[in-house]
């Protein structure tokens, strides 16, 4: 009897230990929390694939009403929601040092492909300043012309492949196309190749991309599940993100290309190259000299305590020589991953939305031949930078459809967060806590943008851009860690457009869901059955 009392006791004790005290973290911190389910936490519904991830974004940002924060769980992992515009600007910008890296879940050892690139190297004055100070002239105006000139070459290779079709109306499932569209862009700017995904669809380099970011297959899922609930045995383990052969792809890539430009004297305005040159100690410190007005409004801003200031002012960078073609390899994909995922996903917004909104794309359509009028019936880096319309348009896109939803800080030494509303009270973090701003349920917030749900590029006119509200449009990140490829996104969505709508009208096919509908099915933005748009070419 006794014996069995004490077992009871003792798997009553290990029951509450390990499955129920772990989401009292933040109820004990004194911070609102919604009722997490025991091991999935507030990730249940993704986990069973009844939510997509903007249902479980909006749930856990609606779950505790006024509030400035409030906390979830991750599984198992605690993690800080982040609401208020003000407190969003204090934790990634004011008080910057205290919040210095993103959560890199996949640790270095165990896959150093992924974990070393500059999104998720730790720590601000090391090696990711000194990475971002080597990649920032890829972004100045002189190498952004020079960049847009090879992805324009893309935009026109993907409108000719239409165009030789005999038919009125081209169906096409614009994820796949894309992603072709994409990957061939970043093939070229990144890795200094030139590929053809749509006239050479079994081309090596896009089919391995599509493989290392299947994100929808069990296996990937797994992995990252894995390192969510059981980091310990999964970094025992050295379980990787990648597959090997996708991992050994892109390293084989990358010392086939740097052995080639040596021994040949080839030089390519690429990130490649300025890797090279670092690697050489040729490479100088330069501040970019590009201005918001080249790209538009949803560029990445940099702050007073931004990137430039910390590299270029108070804390110098230095130029590491020690560069591995590995480290290439690591850079090269990151800019991939978010070509060939993040921009692939906006061209497929974007599609959708000027195919259920006819007016808002011939007015656009408009402008597109205003501006070849300009330029002397070619598209120029200069005439498409000047297109208010096309930004107000693309600024909306990235509005509605933020790609990724998320982002997140980790706490990177002890941090009090100051009570401003009668409930709170001080909010203690510690080394290594984990932070989310929902960009998408902010940008879906009425109070921030009335009618969230409507396609509506005025938001952004020039007379009504100035009422935004500060920190509620983040669609690259905020801070000094915001995203260093904002223009180069920006420019490769518009430049793939305006070439689109001057020969085609994007139109609803038969397989287009109206209203579309996210898929439960992947942690990235998918529709349900695929973005299907037909692409309708114009005769007069």
């Amino acid at each position: 009897m006794l014996t069995s009392i004490l077992i009871s006791a003792l798997i009553a004790f290990l029951f509450y230990f390990c499955i129920i005290k772990p989401f009292e973290y933040w109820k004990n911190k004194g911070v609102p929390q919604g009722r997490p389910v025991w091991i999935l936490g507030d990730s249940w519904g993704t986990f069973l694939r009844i939510h997509t991830m903007i249902d479980m974004i909006q749930m856990i940002y609606n779950q505790c009403p006024g509030t400035r924060y409030s906390g979830i769980y991750q599984y198992f992992l605690p993690t800080l929601v982040v609401k208020d515009p003000d407190l969003i600007k204090q934790v990634t910008v004011k008080d910057f040092d205290h919040f210095t890296n993103h959560n890199t879940l996949i640790p270095e050892e165990a896959d150093p492909l992924w974990a070393k690139n500059l999104f998720f190297f730790k720590g601000y004055c090391e090696k990711w300043r000194d990475m971002r100070a080597i990649l920032s002239p890829s972004f100045t105006s002189s190498k952004m012309k020079a960049m847009f000139l090879l992805m324009a070459e893309c935009a026109e290779n993907f409108v000719q492949h239409f165009l030789k079709k005999n038919e009125a109306v081209v169906s096409i499932e614009m994820k796949d196309v894309a992603s072709r569209f994409a990957n061939d862009v970043i093939a070229t700017s990144a890795f200094g190749i030139n590929v053809d995904s749509l006239e050479n669809p079994e081309n090596k380099f896009f089919l391995t991309g599509k493989q290392a970011l299947d994100f929808s297959k069990l296996s990937s899922f797994l992995r990252i599940f894995g390192y969510i609930v059981f980091p310990k045995l999964f970094k025992f383990l050295k379980i990787t993100l990648f597959d090997k052969e996708v991992g050994d792809f892109f390293i084989n890539l990358v010392d086939e290309t740097v052995k080639a430009r040596e021994e040949q004297g080839i030089v390519r305005p690429d990130m490649i190259h300025l890797l090279m040159e670092a690697r050489k100690g040729n490479q100088k410190l330069e501040e970019n000299d590009v201005h918001d007005t080249d790209t538009g409004f949803a560029t990445a801003q940099e702050s007073e305590t931004s990137t430039y200031r910390y590299i270029f002012g108070l804390v110098k960078a230095k130029i590491p020589h020690n560069i591995t073609n590995e480290d290439i390899a690591s850079q090269a994909l990151i800019f991939f991953f978010a070509g060939f995922e993040t921009v692939s996903g906006i061209l497929c917004f974007l599609s959708y939305e000027l195919a259920i909104s006819p007016d808002i794309q011939e007015r656009l359509r408009e402008e597109v031949y205003e501006t070849l009028e300009e330029c002397g019936g070619k598209l120029t880096y200069e005439g498409l930078t000047k297109m208010k319309y096309m930004d107000m348009v693309v600024s909306e896109c990235l509005r509605k459809w933020p790609v990724p939803v998320v982002t997140d800080r980790v706490c990177t030494k002890p941090y009090t967060i100051e009570p401003k509303l009668p409930k709170e009270q001080p909010l203690h973090l510690k080394k290594g806590d984990l932070l989310w701003i929902p960009m998408y349920a902010i940008h879906h917030d009425p109070q921030h943008y009335p009618d969230p749900e409507r396609f509506d590029p005025e938001r952004f006119s020039d007379e009504n851009k100035k009422n935004i509200k500060p920190y509620t449009y983040l669609p690259f990140g905020l801070g000094p860690r915001n995203c260093i490829g904002s223009r180069f996104a920006l420019l490769e969505i518009k430049a793939l457009f305006f070439l689109i709508l001057r020969h085609f009208e994007i139109v609803p096919v038969e397989k287009t869901p109206i209203p579309l509908k996210i898929s439960k099915k992947s942690l990235n933005l998918r529709a349900e059955g695929g973005f299907w748009v037909g692409l309708k070419r114009i005769t007069t």
